[in-house]
């Protein structure tokens, strides 16, 4: 009867989904579990850039109020944790194939799955580090922010989709060119500055406002923003341009990686 067949895909949906548990439980143990503090690194490294950008505006600067509402931590926070999510999910994603190389050769796994792993892995640890980081500020402080959960979770969605685009193209793009890993460090290293972390978008000239809205992560910061301030409107996101971007970079990255990651296997 058709209603006791057995659908062959369900075991090879299931192996994968082991699979890429197992290498999240290696990713676990060998990047956290073995350096010291472990996860508590992760909440740690915001934390301290946060607070040196907010002991510089106050005490060196002496600007009393941020871009945006009346707390300087929280403000800071709304653009360094979805930026984080973006840099830490793009990384891991474009250095999967490498780090997971030896279990390649396996029959059972495949670099899908050393991208899904990883990525799942950066992007949950993000999550809670940015709760538990959010969560602290708004305990400790007053911050006078109203939280408006779907917008938040839409910038967390944009920062994820984006990183993981750009991660998938990387992940061919750097073991193929070994100069495209200094080139991107050296082209990425003023994005911190041009993601609108430290200012709003608004805070912009018309011509860098023409400029930077172009690069999708002013638009994960002023989702996420909106998230937080209910009087911040920030009309000039655009959801579909961040997810149109990442789909591109998405598609053009698995599409070599399908054809040419067992050349960058042997390599």
């Amino acid at each position: 009867m058709a209603s006791l067949e057995r659908d062959p895909q369900t075991p090879r949906r299931f192996k994968t989904a082991r699979t890429i548990f197992a290498l999240m439980m290696r990713e676990m143990s060998t990047t956290y579990g073995r350096s010291p503090g472990g996860y508590i690194w992760a909440i740690v490294e915001p934390l301290g850039a946060i607070t040196m950008m907010t002991l510089f505006m106050v005490a060196g600067l002496r600007i009393r109020t941020p871009s945006l509402g009346i707390n300087f931590p929280m403000f800071y926070a709304t653009g360094m944790l979805p930026f984080q999510m973006y840099l830490h999910s793009s990384n891991a994603v474009s250095r999967a194939i490498g780090y997971s190389r030896p279990l390649l050769f396996y029959p059972g796994v495949t670099y899908v799955d050393a991208i899904l792993s990883r990525f799942l892995l950066s992007v949950m640890t993000r999550i809670l580090v940015s709760y538990l980081v959010f969560g602290g500020i708004i305990v400790l402080f007053e911050t006078r922010t109203a939280l408006d959960i779907e917008a938040i979770l839409l910038s967390v969605s944009m920062a994820a989709a984006f990183g993981f685009g750009v991660g998938c193209l990387n992940a061919y793009l750097i073991p193929t060119f070994p100069l495209w890993d200094s080139m991107w460090g050296i082209l990425t290293a003023p994005l911190f500055f041009m993601s609108t972390i430290i200012f709003t978008f608004e805070n912009l000239p018309p011509l860098g406002q023409d400029i930077l809205w172009y690069n999708p992560l002013v638009h994960v910061v002023g989702m996420m923003r909106r998230g937080f301030y209910p009087t911040y409107d920030a009309l000039y996101v655009s959801p579909t341009y961040v997810f149109g971007v990442s789909l591109i970079c998405m598609t053009a990255g698995l599409v070599l990686l399908g054809r040419y990651y067992r050349d960058i296997l042997n390599r």
